[in-house]
């Protein structure tokens, strides 16, 4: 029997990079704040707040903050609107941008496109922080899809010329089909395809390890949108698939014919986590 990791698993450059920006300005004098969770880790973001670091939950939690004279905010992977960099420029913060690059360009993709015209639609959550703040962004109406579904019941109007994005963790294959639907009604709509490329490596290779497992490991915080679909992915090929947290939220059932159990784990998991659920399944299971 064997224990295979995904070749793709774990933290991303996005995530990483932020995580490491915040902890960067630890110890530096000043309180830090982030605004909103750095990533949808909540191991990571419970080490942080050991550290000192306050989280900014929300939009109303920034209004209610006294005017900061010597503190940072860091602004999360997933990047906000606009309107809340400028109110956190207006409270007095120093800001340390942690947006992912790969979000930043969909903020000047969606800006530059309006500029030509475009009516800007995004295959994404409508309630993740990530599209929230590239609406944020936009000066115009924006449409979001979810599903295929909701974009089967998208009519364009007359005369407007669209855009189609993406969330950087959206399922790649639900965007193909997506746009596959709006070519089959023959819509004018520009695609630009803004899923990471650290995204589609996770879910082809968790695909390709699903597909050859007896049982998978999905490793990620309950809200995170990489991690849900990569479970989804994996559901989908394995049906002996679990989805945890940590390691206490483990509780594997192997059948005897078990031959291999694959893990992978969403952008936002630490390694020391994906290092000690496979460790445990090894010198348990194995």
């Amino acid at each position: 029997m064997e224990v295979r990791m995904a070749e793709h698993a774990g933290f991303c450059f996005g995530v990483k990079r932020a995580v490491d920006t915040v902890y960067e300005q630890v110890g530096n004098g000043k309180k830090i704040y982030t605004y909103g969770p750095i990533v949808h880790n909540e191991e990571v973001v419970k080490d942080m707040e050991k550290q000192g670091v306050c989280v900014i939950a929300d939009e109303s939690a920034l209004d209610l903050l006294e005017m900061q004279s010597d503190a940072i905010a860091v602004v999360r992977a997933h990047g906000v609107s606009e309107r809340e960099y400028n109110k956190l420029a207006d409270k007095g913060f120093e800001i340390v941008d942690a947006t992912c690059p790969f979000v930043k360009k969909i903020h000047k993709i969606a800006i530059e496109q309006e500029e030509q015209g475009r009516r800007v639609l995004i295959a994404g959550d409508p309630e993740h922080p990530e599209i929230k703040g590239i609406i944020g962004w936009c000066k115009g109406p924006v449409k979001v899809f979810k599903t295929v579904e909701e974009a089967e019941d998208f009519v364009p109007e007359n005369g407007i010329n669209y855009v189609l994005l993406a969330q950087t963790t959206f399922q790649v294959k639900k965007f193909k089909e997506i746009v596959d639907l709006f070519a089959k009604k023959e819509y004018n709509i520009y695609v630009v395809n803004t899923i990471c490329n650290a995204t589609e490596e996770r879910q082809r290779s968790a695909a390709e390890l699903a597909q050859k497992a007896d049982a998978m490991i999905v490793i990620g915080s309950n809200g995170s949108s990489n991690t849900r679909k990569l479970y989804e992915i994996c559901r989908e090929r394995c049906e002996n698939t679990y989805y945890i947290q940590t390691l206490d939220d483990l509780h594997l059932v192997l059948p005897d014919t078990t031959e291999l159990v694959g893990i992978t784990a969403g952008a936002s998991t630490p390694q020391n986590i994906i290092e000690e659920v496979q460790n445990n399944v090894r010198g348990t299971y194995f």
